[in-house]
């Protein structure tokens, strides 16, 4: 009898514990709304559903409507995250993620909590969709908050009352929406704190900001200053398509990765200090590309770790350009106007971002089937040298093979329409002929063109990757023009018979 008042005692006490560890998570996650969300979050995915490139449901605060507008191509969120950072690139991913601070503030039963003055309101301010998309995102509430967050942090005020209801799930992704929308206020800290009431309600929001806010005048023309280094090059550029790339080898020039950089999350450690990490780089690429009037968007995600890179928008299409991963030793166009196909094994959108157009096409580096290109795009291949050439075939199957070596040499030659004199069989031809044609061209934005086989572009195309190219022929070249600064973009054009056109299009000054 008394084992079996034991047995029902252990069992009477069991329940009861499993039932006050339920309760007790259960006022948990009463007062700490964020918590529970953290929560579903770890269950349900990002709390973002997609069907038929059409999103359900959105995070608080979000305007689907928007999100699903009309000719908008939606982002499709992989099943599973990226594997390993590549080697090249490895421990380049340190974007620290939004940093939220919630405390609650007691209540009686039947008081009233008061609220801070609100500050600035940010009445009457609207921001461009092209521009800044994350505004566009909010619903017309969360974009009266957001004007109000952007207004304070530009007249340094620290704590204000929101000027509309919003509840801390809410606000966390308003203040996302700002600090990702606007690198040019590289005081504001990418955090903040704020005070809510036990139903989630928030009273009072607090901004934070870093040393540059002591002394801000002297900061701001610090950073326009050593923006307009490299604007002034890329504003003399003819098309968007060469500001974007002058901007991109720009930044990698002016900075270097350091993950112990002060103030790494802002655009001014990459632009002033030349020190920064990936949030650095692109909110520094997002307002250079800002100043030259082209869209640029900070994007965050993952990619083995927490990561930012950008979304470009050139003659209506978007792009993804990651020039952290980008700035290595040598430099590369590794991760330059890619689609979200080729970003895919490596980078993953989260948060906001994930609402951002999708990118459906690459340039010039993404194969045909990859980004429906066009055949008469698709006549150029490898717009910057950053992967091998390949083939759909064999180039030279209709030659008659019962010919002999010259004869067809001289076929294919017809071919591809060009005469002997025209080739450039090796690299010292090569680069004989780049000298050559450089320095006749002359400083400015120029374009010249020789021919190669086929069997050399490897080659070329190693030499552009590791710099060797620079030594070889533009060194001398430069020189000669009494020229400081070279920048190129190369083309390449199937010409049939095993034999490729090489266009370069330099800018020299």
């Amino acid at each position: 009898m008394c084992e079996d008042l034991k047995i029902v005692k252990i069992i009477f006490y069991s329940i009861a514990g499993l039932i006050m560890a339920g309760c007790a998570g259960v006022l948990v996650l009463a007062f700490q709304p964020s918590l529970t969300e953290q929560i579903a979050d770890k269950l349900n995915g990002s709390g973002t559903k997609m069907e038929g490139g059409v999103y359900m449901d959105v995070e608080p605060g979000i305007n689907i409507n928007w999100v699903n507008g009309s000719g908008r191509v939606n982002y499709v969120i992989p099943d599973s995250r990226p594997g390993r950072t590549p080697a090249s690139v490895s421990g380049r991913t340190d974007c620290e993620p939004i940093k939220e601070e919630a405390q609650q503030v007691p209540q009686e039963e039947g008081s009233v909590v008061e609220t801070a003055p609100v500050g600035n309101t940010g009445a009457g301010l609207t921001f461009d969709e092209e521009f800044y998309p994350y505004y566009a995102m909010l619903n017309s509430d969360m974009q009266q908050l957001y004007c109000q967050i952007y207004a304070n942090g530009q007249s340094l005020v620290q704590t204000f009352g929101p000027v509309v209801p919003v509840n801390i799930a809410q606000i966390k992704n308003v203040y996302e929406a700002v600090y990702n929308d606007h690198p040019e206020m590289f005081w504001l800290e990418g955090g903040y704190s704020c005070k809510y009431l036990p139903d989630g309600s928030c009273v009072e929001i607090t901004l934070k900001y870093n040393q540059t806010a002591s002394n801000l005048e002297a900061a701001k023309q610090d950073f326009q200053l050593y923006a307009l280094r490299i604007l002034s090059g890329a504003g003399a550029m003819g098309t968007n398509t060469e500001k974007e790339q002058y901007a991109h080898d720009g930044l990698m020039l002016a900075a270097d990765y350091d993950v112990n950089a002060p103030m790494n999350q802002s655009a001014y450690s990459a632009l002033v200090q030349g020190k920064s990490v990936c949030a650095g780089y692109a909110r520094a690429y997002q307002y250079l590309l800002q100043q030259l009037g082209i869209p640029c968007y900070y994007c965050t995600g993952y990619a083995g770790e927490d990561h930012a890179w950008n979304i470009v928008k050139l003659d209506g299409n978007y792009y993804n350009v990651d020039v952290t991963w980008d700035d290595t030793e040598p430099s590369t166009y590794d991760y330059y106007n890619k689609s979200d196909r080729a970003f895919a094994a490596t980078h993953m959108r989260t948060g906001l971002s994930v609402y951002l157009p999708a990118c459906v096409t690459g340039f010039g580096q993404d194969t045909e089937e990859d980004t429906g290109i066009t055949s008469d795009i698709a006549e150029f291949i490898n717009p910057n040298p950053s992967e091998p050439l390949r083939w759909e075939g064999n180039p030279n199957s209709n030659i008659d093979m019962g010919l002999t070596a010259e004869e067809k040499k001289q076929q294919n030659l017809e071919i591809a329409g060009i005469t002997e004199d025209e080739v450039r069989e090796t690299m010292d031809e090569y680069y004989k002929d780049c000298l050559r044609l450089l320095k006749e061209v002359g400083k400015g934005d120029k374009q010249y063109d020789n021919v190669i086989p086929e069997s050399l572009w490897n080659t070329v195309e190693q030499a552009y990757l590791n710099g060797d190219y620079k030594k070889k022929y533009v060194d001398e070249a430069l020189k000669e023009l009494e020229a400081e600064h070279f920048v190129i973009r190369i083309q390449i054009k199937r010409l049939g018979g095993g034999y490729y056109r090489i266009y370069h299009n330099v800018y020299t000054y």
